[in-house]
């Protein structure tokens, strides 16, 4: 491990999923190794995810953060309480904080029921969890140098943070890194998502490819690839039509690695964030 900086880089993990907590798979598998190593590389991490239902409290000894949880959030002019949960993996040193909700997250697997069907209102839960994140991280007092998100339910955190969040001390230097997976959703989302994910800050005219209807995994990528300072491709194949997008906007890019991810994940941090 190296020897810790004097003002080492703020990197803040936003993901769909993690090992142990769900069972391994691309993202839960990277979200689990790379937060670890890259603290062991002298960086500072805090590292968040849904606690969906199938998330073993008990086992995993989750429990609740009394300080950070009790702010509502409001959609579609819905009251909405947040909870704030964390749990350690002891073996990484590692803190995990939980973003929970009895209607969106405490009630419900993942993305899906038990029956593979995925939820009606995936696209409410997708607002309310970026917008706990970046609730709760303020809370914490802490500014991220470097936000890298992972899975589609984190795809509103560059727009969020652009526009939104860009004039906040605790993001307005932050740069955004987002992966892309082949975790595509088949149900589009509400015709109303545009309206939903709207705060103070987002303007009709930051979510024009969200309001012609048919608003499916690539439009979701692209308003997330339009918004962010890096784009990495976390799976080895991903929608040609993405790829060809991301060239168009000249936005830097880190093409598929496995084997030396971490390390090549660390060194594009310090290309996004150089004065770091």
């Amino acid at each position: 491990m190296k020897e810790p900086n004097e003002n080492p880089i703020k990197v803040l993990f936003i993901t769909q999923e993690i090992a142990p907590y769900l069972p391994e798979t691309e993202i839960s598998t990277i979200c689990r190794k790379l937060p670890q190593a890259t603290q062991e590389r002298g960086r500072e991490i805090r590292t968040f995810m849904p606690k969906f239902s199938t998330v073993n409290e008990r086992r995993n000894q989750l429990h609740e953060v009394i300080r950070l949880s009790g702010m509502n959030m409001i959609i579609e002019e819905s009251d909405h309480p947040l909870i704030i949960k964390v749990a350690s993996i002891q073996s990484a040193r590692m803190q995990v904080y939980f973003i929970d909700n009895d209607d969106y997250f405490q009630s419900r697997h993942t993305m899906v029921d038990e029956n593979g069907e995925e939820y009606e209102d995936n696209d409410e839960r997708a607002v309310f969890y970026t917008r706990g994140v970046m609730e709760t991280v303020k809370k914490l007092r802490w500014a991220p140098d470097i936000i890298h998100c992972h899975g589609w339910i984190t795809a509103l955190t560059p727009l969020y943070v652009k526009k939104a969040y860009n004039e906040d001390p605790f993001f307005k230097n932050s740069k955004v890194v987002y992966s892309i997976y082949g975790d595509e959703f088949k149900k589009p989302l509400s015709d109303t998502f545009h309206q939903k994910l709207r705060i103070d800050g987002v303007e009709d005219q930051h979510v024009e490819g969200l309001k012609n209807g048919n608003i499916d995994f690539a439009a979701l990528t692209k308003l997330a690839i339009d918004y962010s300072d890096g784009i990495i491709q976390g799976s080895e194949n991903i929608n040609e039509d993405l790829k060809q997008y991301i060239a168009e906007k000249n936005v830097p890019f880190l093409d598929y690695c496995s084997q030396d991810y971490i390390e090549k994940y660390n060194d594009f941090y310090s290309v996004i964030a150089p004065n770091q």
